[in-house]
């Protein structure tokens, strides 16, 4: 596909009057809403500078390329922005941005529109064509550079060349559409300056191209990953590797390749977590920001079994398992069969799923065995979900303690280790320490907490739901709310439901208040604002918190109080009314489930989320 496919005349704004990034984006993103490309023009802003927070798309040379993938766009485009003065853009060289291409493509795009995206790229790293479109005097003539520039091929297949000189190198970018290609460009452009022979990998949007092969790897002199996100490192080991930020691709070529050249770099292993390094050593975060990912990452991978298992216990009791007895009359087989295939299976794996997901993030798959079978010893002695926790984290970082103590182990003996000496004394450690250790104490601790919370007098009930609303509305998705839902889906294997209950209906309040907020205090809001507002609907009936997000982002002082409010009191609600819920998703569609009754349920919901939107259409001011 043509890049001038995506670059029409209706995209393109010669004349860029702010000199801020933030209001020169609102621009571009005006541009593309005008053209009739967004769906929602605040979520895909949202979504550009979220992209931003992570590192800049001003990419130095006077450039710059804001870009998303989201489903606020209706079909793929780049919009074209020039500005003669410049705009300073937290550029990487320090300079003014001149020139702007934001690019929005839709989720699960095809790769014919991410390729053209890829070539527009590699077209902007030549002088040329940036000297070109600061000329340009129309529409037109930006168009006709842009087109005379495109060469619609696919990206050559590199291979070796026998060179004593041989690097390879991958590329990728969070979003994986333009700087994933730039660098590549400019990695492959300064070798050839350099009469080095370098193959790159690119890990694009469109997945990866131009993979490297381990005759390849293994021929290599060095290394280089200039990444953002995170790339399969275990097959570096023994190499030497400069792990750099995408951008040092696109303006330190030549010092990457000279570093290559000469070894300058540390042997990969083959035990890091690179996900964990970046998380701590760019973003500054520590670690607990490493401890919240790893957590995170055996949580994603446990819930599908917690939401499958709870709804499949609840359809088992919607039909009514009174015995099992099979020649008792009141057996109902298809009842049983429901109870059996949630309970006494999904829900005996998630614990082991939670264990074995958290040591695999923290030591790859040599973790994994080690923390599953700790999970499942923490399943099966009783200290549940807080045993799955720790069993998780013993058995990772039990073998990445073996990885370093075996590291002196001749090079012959590499194989073994993965096959055999990981799995057998990682399992041996976490099992030992679990069996003598870990088990007796959290046993007894998860039942006093089980004890506790099914005991609740109807005051301390109403307290803890009160918590548990604020927490699942005071950050929408971040760390505070997911620590209530943790919390909840723990319960949930202990037995106890009235928390889950409390802290999915809260979690429906934000987007539904918003939703009857901008339908009802249409003054308050604008066009777009109300446009968006109606998506909430669908949002917060499905439990999806999030859609409050750009809402609250945009006004934070008055939405994020007034929702907290209303979360607050349908937290309190529903304990009030001893609502339980075995499964820990899907908003109204799950309500037949519910222990105690649903319309109750429903009510608590209503009557949080009316009062958020009061709240919200009394404090917000009238848009001019």
């Amino acid at each position: 596909m043509k890049i001038t496919k995506l670059l029409t005349s209706k995209t393109i704004n010669l004349s860029l009057t702010s000199h801020a990034k933030e209001d020169t984006i609102d621009q571009l993103v005006n541009v593309l809403d005008n053209a009739g490309i967004l769906s929602d023009r605040t979520v895909f802003k949202q979504a550009i500078l979220n992209r931003e927070e992570q590192s800049t798309t001003g990419v130095g040379d006077g450039i710059a390329i804001p870009h998303a993938k989201t489903n606020a766009v209706k079909q793929p485009a780049i919009a074209f922005g020039k500005s003669i003065d410049g705009v300073e853009y937290e550029s990487l060289d320090g300079q003014p941005a001149h020139l702007f291409f934001m690019i929005a493509v839709p989720d699960g795009e095809n790769n014919t529109h991410l390729e053209a995206l890829a070539r527009l790229s590699s077209m902007l790293m030549k002088e040329e064509v940036r000297k070109e479109l600061l000329n340009a005097t129309s529409e037109e003539e930006v168009i006709q550079i842009i087109d005379s520039h495109d060469q619609d091929d696919d990206e050559e297949e590199q291979s070796m060349a026998g060179k004593n000189q041989f690097i390879v190198a991958v590329t990728a970018c969070p979003t994986g559409i333009a700087h994933t290609y730039m660098s590549a460009d400019s990695l492959k452009a300064k070798a050839a300056e350099m009469g080095v022979d370098i193959k790159v990998e690119t890990n694009g949007s469109g997945g990866a191209k131009n993979v490297l092969t381990a005759d390849e790897i293994e021929n290599a002199t060095a290394v280089i990953v200039a990444a953002d996100t995170n790339v399969e490192m275990n097959r570096f080991s023994g190499k030497h590797v400069i792990e750099v930020p995408v951008a040092d691709g696109i303006h330190k070529p030549q010092q990457l390749i000279e570093r290559a050249l000469k070894q300058d770099a540390p042997i990969h292993r083959g035990s890091a977590n690179r996900s964990d390094d970046q998380n701590t050593s760019q973003k500054g975060k520590g670690v607990g920001a490493t401890i919240y990912k790893h957590l995170m990452s055996g949580v994603s991978n446990m819930l599908p079994f917690v939401i499958g298992g709870g709804i499949l216990i609840a359809l088992g009791f919607l039909f009514g398992i009174k015995s099992h007895i099979p020649d008792d009359p009141t057996h109902n087989i298809f009842a049983e069969a429901l109870n059996t295939i949630g309970g006494g299976n999904a829900f005996a794996l998630m614990i082991p799923v939670l264990a074995g997901f958290i040591a695999l993030s923290i030591a790859d798959r040599p973790g994994f065995a080690a923390g599953m079978v700790g999970g499942m010893m923490a399943a099966t002695s009783g200290s549940g979900f807080l045993g799955g926790i720790v069993a998780g984290f013993l058995g990772g970082y039990i073998v990445v303690g073996l990885k370093k103590l075996l590291s002196g182990l001749p090079s012959s003996l590499e194989g073994i280790k993965t096959i055999l000496l990981y799995p057998l004394l990682g399992i041996a450690f976490t099992g030992f320490i679990m069996f003598f250790v870990v088990n007796t104490p959290l046993s007894a601790l998860n039942t006093a907490i089980s004890d506790w919370l099914t005991n609740l007098g109807t005051g301390n009930a109403i307290f803890l739901g009160i918590v548990l609303g604020l927490m699942m509305s005071f950050d929408m998705g971040g760390p505070v709310n997911k620590a209530a839902y943790l919390f909840g889906t723990g319960l949930i294997a202990s037995g106890v439901y009235g928390p889950m209950a409390a802290i999915m209906a809260a979690g429906m309040v934000p987007p539904l208040a918003i939703a009857l907020a901008t339908t009802f205090f249409k003054n308050k809001f604008t066009k777009q604002d109300r446009d968006a507002g109606k998506v909430n609907y669908i949002m917060g009936l499905s439990f999806i918190t999030e859609g409050a997000i750009p809402f609250a982002a945009a006004d934070p002082l008055r939405v994020i109080p007034s929702v907290m409010v209303g979360s607050a009191i349908t937290g309190a609600l529903t304990m009030m009314f001893d609502i339980g819920l075995r499964a820990p998703h899907g908003g109204i569609f799950v309500f037949p489930l519910v222990e105690g009754g649903w319309m109750l349920y429903l009510l608590a919901v209503l009557i949080g989320a009316i009062v958020s939107a009061i709240l919200l259409g009394s404090l917000k001011k009238p848009v001019k």
